[in-house]
């Protein structure tokens, strides 16, 4: 039989510190100790009947599925301790509370070390809070009381990412904590049991389900699309975006592939990533960035000079002017991108300390973080996305280099096809 660890309760605060003796416990009804038990009880002189093992129906069906059990059975057989006095107590439907009504079924916020000087109206959200300092959030189950004063919830917690313990599980891999998937007001749903007086209770809390399948959905202030199965430590699966086939941050944008036969949804964070790559094969360290018009004007000598020049003056003017020409064509005569070959052999010393960018991993490494600017191979890159015009990267140079460029904008290409985005 397996014993629910209770969540740490506040401390300093008899008020919040609400004494509460009742214990879960996870019994298996199938067990050869609860055969015992009937056995026991049937042998003697007054049989008593065998206590049934209480069973609980998860609330929540996650969208995805666990690796060790596709079923999605979040259910659980559980046993409150000690049994009779709670049994005996009454059961209601809801508990009023500094005047405001509480339902089974519903979310509440509950009061945390962190919290209790810190009370909350019914419904606000703190926004921008670190988590570790918020109240927990959790489901109501059951509620019974033995009178006004003694008044208990039997609650599913919620986790906030940050409490994830380090023996959790994702796709067959241990996960610690907040994850780079993970929206700043998202909550993980769990099948951890617990009973609390409900004086901890602090406020309502409003928490929906967000579908990822539908792509119009806007999140609510609080939400939940993954679920965590406390007996195998497992979370459920996500649905995968991008080539590099990580979950959605819905705090991040994303950008859909207009090719009708691709239409992968990427994120902006790896398309960011794959620019400043590009970006870098093409331009190095030192060389600046040329734009169209500027090529352009210096092929033709588009510029009138402004006023009328002596023959010595024109002279040293078109002499400038080819000795201009000439070293432009020399370091990038036709204004293509140079193969990772060619600046391989002119900077070896400065790329080989640049490790080969990996599809496994979203975003940007820390490994390829210029240390003077603290961006990437010292430019930066913004996604920009407008409902009545192509979405385009604005790249900015930080590197400090005389001539060219030092911001420009560029069309976006999808990593997994290759087209244009429109």
């Amino acid at each position: 039989m397996a014993s629910a660890r209770k969540r740490a309760r506040p401390e300093g605060d008899k008020e919040v510190e609400a004494d509460c003796t009742f214990t879960i416990e996870y019994p298996n009804p199938g067990s050869k100790d609860n055969k015992a038990k009937k056995r026991r009880r049937t042998d003697s002189a007054s049989p008593a009947p065998a206590p049934k093992v209480p069973f609980q129906p998860s609330p929540f069906a996650p969208h995805g599925r666990f690796l060790k059990d596709p079923s999605n059975n979040m259910d659980r057989h559980y046993r409150v301790s000690p049994a009779k006095e709670w049994t005996d107590m009454t059961r209601y439907n809801s508990f009023v509370l500094n005047g405001v009504k509480y339902f089974a079924e519903g979310f509440i916020f509950v009061a945390n070390r962190s919290t209790i000087d810190q009370p909350r109206n019914p419904g606000q959200i703190v926004k921008n809070m670190d988590k570790s300092q918020e109240e927990w959030v959790a489901r109501i189950l059951e509620i019974r009381a033995k009178d006004e004063h003694h008044v208990y919830a039997r609650v599913y917690w919620m986790y906030w990412p940050d409490e994830l313990p380090e023996r959790s599980r994702y796709n067959g891999k241990h996960v610690k904590g907040r994850q780079p998937y993970h929206g700043l007001h998202e909550l993980i749903a769990s099948n951890h049991m617990d009973i609390i007086n409900v004086v901890s209770v602090t406020a309502p809390a409003t928490v929906q389900q967000w579908d990822e399948g539908n792509e119009d959905e806007v999140q609510p202030a609080l939400y939940w699309r993954q679920a965590l199965d406390v007996r195998t430590m497992e979370l459920s699966s996500l649905v995968e975006r991008c080539i590099c086939k990580q979950p959605e941050n819905p705090d991040k944008l994303l950008i859909n592939c207009s090719n009708k036969k691709c239409g992968v949804w990427l994120h902006a964070d790896c398309l960011a990533h794959k620019t400043l790559l590009d970006t870098w094969q093409r331009l190095g360290p030192d060389k600046p960035h040329i734009g169209s018009a500027a090529a352009i004007k210096q092929e033709t000598g588009a510029d009138e000079p402004k006023r009328l020049l002596s023959p010595d003056e024109i002279g040293a003017a078109s002499t400038a002017q080819a000795s201009i020409d000439v070293k432009m064509e020399k370091e990038n005569p036709t204004n293509d991108l140079p193969s990772s070959s060619t600046i391989r052999s002119k900077q070896k010393s400065d790329i080989i300390t640049i490790p080969t960018a990996s599809k496994k991993h979203r975003g940007r490494s820390k490994n390829l973080t210029n240390s003077e600017t603290g961006e990437p191979f010292g430019f930066t890159a913004v996604v920009f996305e407008d409902q009545e015009s192509a979405p385009v990267i604005e790249i900015t140079d930080l590197r400090n280099i005389v001539g060219g460029e030092s911001s420009w904008k560029e069309s976006l290409k999808c990593l997994a096809c290759g087209e244009d985005i429109q």
